[in-house]
């Protein structure tokens, strides 16, 4: 009778014990299983905002400046040169014309930035500009095309 004492207080406590485990998921809290309790949406990934035009401005202006030898007066002209007609870009940009009258406005700018740059950089200095602007806008290598050998 002592023996059937002891037995059966261990058997329910083993019992209870798996039981235990079993419902709350072999020791996870509630049984979930690293999940949170409050569910997570996901969120999308922001866009990168679009530079400014003196951003746009700063990133070419150490090209310029070396490559046009420029004094700290002829860059700062050339910088408010090229900050007004690239945010003037940018705004007819964000009109969305007609192709048309959107190269029509392009081309009235490029005149006026260049009359600008005119009048504020030493003649030299101009021509230089106008030169790396057009090496710019134009392809630097042509790839050539290679002969494919007929396998007979």
């Amino acid at each position: 009778m002592k023996k059937s004492n002891f037995l059966l207080p261990l058997f329910i406590g083993l019992l209870m014990t798996t039981f235990t485990f079993a419902q709350f998921g072999n020791g996870n809290r509630y049984g979930r299983q690293g999940r949170t309790a409050i569910p997570q949406a996901q969120t999308p990934e922001k866009e990168p905002e679009p530079k400014t035009a003196a951003e746009m401005v700063d990133e070419e202006m150490p090209k310029i400046t070396e490559s046009l030898e420029l004094d700290p007066f002829e860059q700062a002209v050339v910088r408010s040169v090229l900050v007004k007609y690239v945010q003037k870009r940018v705004e007819l940009q964000i009109l969305k014309l007609e192709p048309k009258k959107m190269k029509e406005e392009y081309d009235k700018l490029s005149v006026l930035q260049k009359e600008e740059l005119k009048a504020g950089l030493p003649e030299d200095k101009y021509l230089a500009y106008i030169d790396l602007e057009k090496s710019r806008f134009q392809k630097t290598g042509k790839k050539k095309k290679r002969k494919k050998k007929n396998k007979d």
